[in-house]
């Protein structure tokens, strides 16, 4: 639950930081502008204050790990994405859209704190514990910090220490480690098909290669 509140406080706070021009900058997320990715953080802390607010007695059906599926890559074709970019649109003016995530974002902060880590929650339909449910947003809010940053070269990348959380998760999605010699953040954004490996790194990655990319949704 630590490392929910550093990647997130480190994620708004790299939104704050940002240049009216940077949101008409590309991020990592496939036909997505800065701007669309900011609106779709909205949405996840509506989401995480939505969820630490819908307890339920089942037993818990996730985890921090199965938390996340498989899924195919995204080509930015999806409907709920076209409906971000027109949402994201709407704002028209780039400190609407921070001042929003500033408000949402420091309550989903505020309730996360406030949570008890054993109390069971639901989301699409599946049940987590408070703290899976918070230790599966770590993964969200790292990588999607990375893609924020993807064209900002200047800004700061995510904590150290929610990257190799991060990573650690999708090497147990992915059921095999990925090569020592690769950094955290490569391993990530390679091991999500956000970046595609040199041909040195497909050769350190050898059998794990071919299962590449594991897109996570």
């Amino acid at each position: 639950m630590d490392l929910f509140s550093r990647s997130w406080t480190a994620l708004r706070t790299a939104v704050a930081d940002l240049e009216d021009q940077d949101f008409q900058l590309p991020s990592g997320c496939t036909g997505w502008l800065i701007r669309d990715l900011v609106c779709h953080l909205i949405i996840d802390a509506q989401d995480v204050l939505i969820t630490l607010v819908t307890p339920t007695e089942a037993e818990p059906t996730r985890d921090a790990v199965t938390y996340w599926n498989v899924v195919e890559p995204p080509t930015g074709d999806d409907p709920l994405d076209a409906l971000i970019v027109r949402l994201a649109a709407a704002y028209q003016h780039p400190e609407l859209l921070k001042l929003h995530l500033d408000d949402l974002g420091a309550a989903a902060g505020r309730a996360a704190l406030l949570a008890n880590p054993d109390t069971r929650v639901t989301t699409q339909d599946y049940v987590l514990t408070t703290a899976d449910y918070l230790g599966a947003y770590v993964m969200e809010w790292t990588l999607h910090h990375l893609d924020l940053i993807a064209h900002l070269p200047d800004a700061a990348d995510p904590p150290i220490e929610t990257l190799s959380h991060a990573r650690e998760t999708l090497e147990k999605i992915a059921g095999a480690p990925f090569p020592a010699s690769m950094s955290d953040k490569d391993a990530l954004l390679i091991g999500t098909g956000r970046r595609l490996p040199t041909d040195a790194q497909h050769t350190e990655l050898g059998d794990l290669a071919t299962e590449l990319p594991f897109a996570l949704g």
